[in-house]
């Protein structure tokens, strides 16, 4: 099968596009990431990505004057290079549902939290402020609303007694780097496919799980 092209977004140091670009180095890795983006210019993501050789791009938001604009000017970049799927790594910012339809089933997030618990910001706060025991991380297709639609894979983590939001990111953190190349993994191989608003796997082993607990 050939590698499917592959769009990343980011907004910031883009730690999950790194992962993602780390796995795409494997020969038989069936994605290949054609471009990164940025919607801030100062992105410290898009130096790691010129660095691994990667084309890297910044559109200014503030440089547009409506989302729409900014969007036309996002899609017509993002379609020049090709790209099939889109990958968004920590892009802080809400699609409209008109991109969000253009690229239907073929837009990923990776969200730090359990989903459909704690979306939005902030949610290792939240979610020790909630006294949850499991927290961890979503790779979802993107749909208009926000950190919501059909979900591909999980991680959790244990809370700890003496957890800080910090030291809960971090933990999150490591499992974001291990969920969303094996989401991304099995989506380009079409082995993970939105039924009916829910997404089938095909062929998950011990080493393709989708709900991947503490160890």
């Amino acid at each position: 099968m050939a590698r499917r092209r592959v769009a990343i977004l980011i907004s910031g140091r883009g730690s999950n596009m790194a992962a993602l670009l780390e796995a795409a180095k494997a020969p038989d890795y069936p994605a290949e990431i054609v471009l990164v983006a940025a919607d801030k210019p100062d992105a410290a993501g898009l130096k790691t990505a010129e660095q691994a050789g990667v084309p890297a791009a910044a559109l200014d938001r503030k440089g547009y004057d409506s989302r729409e604009a900014f969007e036309e000017a996002l899609d017509s970049l993002v379609r020049a290079s090709g790209a099939e799927i889109i990958c968004l790594a920590g892009f802080m910012r809400l699609l409209s549902a008109d991109f969000t339809e253009r690229w239907r089933d073929r837009l990923l997030n990776i969200h730090p939290s359990l989903l459909p618990s704690f979306k939005g910001l902030d949610t290792h706060a939240r979610a020790l402020a909630a006294g949850v025991k499991l927290h961890g991380c979503t790779v979802h297709i993107v749909r208009p609303a926000m950190d919501d639609g059909p979900i591909i894979g999980q991680a959790a983590v244990p809370v700890l007694a003496d957890d800080t939001p910090d030291a809960l990111a971090a933990r999150v953190l490591t499992a974001e780097h291990r969920l969303y190349p094996l989401c991304l993994k099995l989506y380009c191989q079409d082995r993970a496919r939105v039924v009916e608003e829910r997404v089938r796997v095909d062929g998950l082993s011990a080493e393709t799980p989708l709900l991947m607990w503490p160890e």
